[in-house]
């Protein structure tokens, strides 16, 4: 079992900047990915980042140059840096981890709303 408390969310201005934080505990070994998802009402929950336990990121599309995910091994907490903020960020932000091939652990979630 794996635990994951995200933290960090909250109201903040176009253009701003936020980070998100996750900390896992629990069976942290068998975690060869971190991911962070973002959803809105009435649409399917979105990746917007991972981290591979090999250190190697990927990214959404509309997320890329704007958004850094990291990792603190010594914390075993994940973070996901969101600069440049824009309305359409606003959503639920899901922590997520994988263990081998699908994301099979969340965290409660965070709400990041960014207004005009």
């Amino acid at each position: 079992q794996v635990q994951l408390v995200e933290s960090g969310g909250g109201l903040v201005q176009a253009g701003g900047s936020l980070r998100l934080s996750c900390a896992a505990s629990g069976s942290i070994f068998s975690i060869d990915a971190m991911g962070w998802y973002r959803q809105v009402p009435g649409k399917q929950r979105e990746l917007v980042a991972a981290i591979t336990s090999g250190g190697s990121t990927n990214y959404a599309d509309s997320v890329k140059g704007r958004f850094t995910i990291s990792r603190d091994n010594a914390k075993n907490t994940v973070y996901l840096q969101i600069n440049s903020l824009k309305p359409e960020d606003t959503a639920v932000y899901y922590c997520a981890a994988r263990i081998k091939y699908s994301y099979d652990y969340w965290g409660q979630g965070t709400q990041v709303t960014v207004s005009s």
